[in-house]
């Protein structure tokens, strides 16, 4: 019998594939597995139109066999089948699929999937194979055919027999190497997992043989038996109808496929219609895994095509800002790339992943309103994610997440909306007041507050370093700007406080100016403050780089250490500014010492280190002993 060669342009696609395209030897099963479906699909489509002898659905299926002994895995399936020339056609010709013509020739019937669209897949189990031998029967054709071919070689067809219809695809699989472990595919448990990994939700059983440790009748003493066992689900949880799922069949789905103790927060069960179908399962965690916040996590959900796993973490269908979110994509419509292994880019993946975003978004809205507890438990796990996402998208997503942020209030004493802190505004009230530090506690002590909370304006309270940085990009909602409590002018003053702290500047120009003198490598400034009400002094800076800003940028490596431009204020109705002024008239050279003390006592107060605490202890005393004289 004649070897059959495979065409110049096949023969180079066999060797590119095998050794190029796909990148883990394990996924011919799933090739195999998913081809034993679509011939099982079109045998059922022949049925539903009349066109072939009725058949119980339960039984249709494929069957997998391990033959240790001659180092064969058999996967059989009672679908179509082949006769010689569709061997010649789909066999013989590498990347002609029988499965896209079909698919396209039933294009308007939408009750079968047909999975394989390329035509190559078949050739991947030449990754681990030596020979492969193809023993088929079609439908309505007493005549069966066996396709053999050991790879570049080429290939036979020849007269065969089969007494059913159906396909039976047996691997003669390679001896083992150093490099290579092909025996891993003759043990049952390995091929039982790999089944439960890439095929668990083809439609159709998949059976094998497994070795069960049984009990002999009355004895303790155990045997080994093998049992017909189905290891595939077949029915997808995300294709079932919701309202038939319960709480605990999400919850367990959940801890079994993404390894979590924890019961999800939220689960989001949705499908879509229209140009681009798909079904999502989502879910919110409870908590932040160990790793959530390391730059090594990697975001992504599971991708399925017609109930085929595909890839693990499909990252471009789920935003940075969101990426706590884990769950799965089930679409038909999605085009992969020849080896079904990644994802083509293009307008289908966009408008899926769009879709998801606002369902999300949708949803995390929802628990704000009306689940407020549960909000707050995924703020505490993932609140700083969503800072991180306005941050890195240099505020381009501002109208997808400034509605999801929360901050500790002033005067509701609780995590509170921008919406609602907007809501409470004063009449008049132009800016969303806010101050920085490392507690609410540490906050609530800093002077800068003072002459808002008097005036009955409300603060909101930034305790993550990422805070400020987030707000930059937000830079205003609902057209009210973001102010900074100790940067710039608060705007509160009425007309008469301004001409009287005006007056008072001009008076005292000579003492600010040589204050400001003695201070010219810390501060840009010295002035009389309109935000002080009890406390002495306090540092502002300019606009620009805040010194909250300024304190995160020091503690990161290797980075160009910025400064704010920092300005010293005093306290013009304190006791201080009156006892400075009278010092100024009899010894302006203590007036150094007094200015270098407060400007470090206001570094204190804003969270600073001192830059030489010795010689601000040494000053003190200087100062104790002066006074005791």
């Amino acid at each position: 019998m004649a070897v059959k060669q495979f065409k110049t342009e096949s023969k180079r696609l066999l060797d590119i594939m095998v050794n190029s395209i796909y990148t883990h030897k394990e996924i011919f099963l799933r090739e195999i597995i998913s081809n034993a479906s679509d011939a099982i699909d079109k045998r059922y489509y022949l049925v539903l139109t009349k066109e072939a002898d009725s058949i119980d659905k339960k039984d249709l299926k494929i069957n997998i066999e391990i033959d240790k002994e001659n180092r064969t895995l058999i996967i059989s399936d009672n679908g179509i089948g082949l006769d010689a020339l569709d061997m010649e056609e789909n066999l013989g010709i590498i990347a002609n699929s029988g499965s896209l013509a079909f698919k396209e020739a039933m294009e308007s019937n939408k009750a079968i999937d047909i999975i394989g669209q390329f035509g190559v897949g078949f050739y991947s189990a030449f990754m681990v194979s030596q020979k492969v031998s193809v023993l088929s029967r079609k439908y309505n054709d007493e005549q069966a055919y066996l396709w053999q071919s050991s790879g570049e070689e080429g290939y036979t067809i020849k007269k065969a027999t089969k007494d059913t219809v159906g396909t039976t695809i047996t691997l003669t699989l390679k001896e083992d190497t150093k490099e290579e472990n092909y025996s891993e595919f003759l043990d049952s448990y390995r091929i039982k997992s790999l089944v439960k990994k890439y095929s668990d939700y083809v439609r159709y059983p998949i059976n094998m043989l497994m070795e069960k440790s049984v009990k002999k009748a009355d004895s303790e003493e155990y045997e080994t038996k093998e049992e017909l066992e189905t290891l595939n689900s077949m029915v997808p949880l995300w294709k079932r109808n919701k309202k038939g799922i319960k709480a605990e069949e999400y919850n367990n789905f959940y801890q079994d496929n993404f390894y979590d103790y924890s019961e999800p927060l939220k689960t989001i069960h949705f499908s879509v219609e229209g140009n681009v179908a798909f079904d999502a399962l989502l879910f919110i965690p409870e908590k932040a895994g160990y790793n959530f916040y390391d730059p090594s996590y990697e975001k992504g959900l599971k991708l399925y095509s017609s109930n085929v796993f595909i890839m693990e973490k499909a990252e471009d269908l789920i935003p940075e800002c969101f990426q706590f979110i884990k769950g799965l994509v089930d679409s038909q419509d999605l085009s992969l790339n020849i080896s079904r292994e990644l994802l083509q880019h293009d307008r289908q993946l966009k408008v899926i992943a769009s879709r998801i975003e606002k369902k999300v978004k949708s949803e995390l809205e929802n628990m704000l309103k009306n689940d407020i507890d549960n909000y707050l438990k995924f703020y505490e796990a993932f609140g700083r994610q969503l800072k991180f996402g306005l941050y890195k998208a240099y505020g381009t997503n501002k109208e997808l997440l400034q509605d999801l942020l929360l901050f500790y209030s002033s005067t509701e004493k609780k995590l509170v909306s921008l919406k609602d802190y907007v809501e409470r505004m004063k009449e008049g009230q132009e800016f969303i007041y806010y101050a920085c530090g490392e507690t609410v506690d540490k906050i609530g002590m800093l002077p800068q507050l003072e002459r808002l909370q008097d005036e009955g304006y409300e603060i909101l309270y930034f305790t993550e370093d990422i805070d400020e940085f987030a707000i930059r990009f937000l830079d205003s909602y609902q057209e009210k700007k973001f102010k900074s409590v100790n940067q710039g002018d608060l705007d509160i003053e009425d007309e008469k406080t301004k001409k009287k702290l005006t007056k008072l500047t001009e008076d005292n120009k000579d003492l600010l100016d040589l204050i400001k003198e003695t201070l010219k490598d810390q501060v840009t400034d010295v002035k009389l403050s309109a935000r002080l009400k009890k406390a002495p002094v306090c540092l502002s800076s300019e606009e620009g780089v805040s010194m909250e800003m300024e304190k995160v940028l020091s503690q990161i490596p290797n980075e160009e250490k910025i400064k704010s431009n920092k300005i010293l204020e005093i306290n013009s109705n304190h006791e201080l500014f009156k006892a400075l002024i009278k010092l100024y008239t009899k010894d302006k050279k203590m007036i150094k010492n007094y200015a270098d003390l407060l400007y470090n006592q206001a570094r204190l107060i804003e969270g600073f280190t001192l830059e030489n605490p010795t010689e601000f202890s040494n000053k003190m005393v200087e100062l104790m002993i002066l006074v005791s004289k």
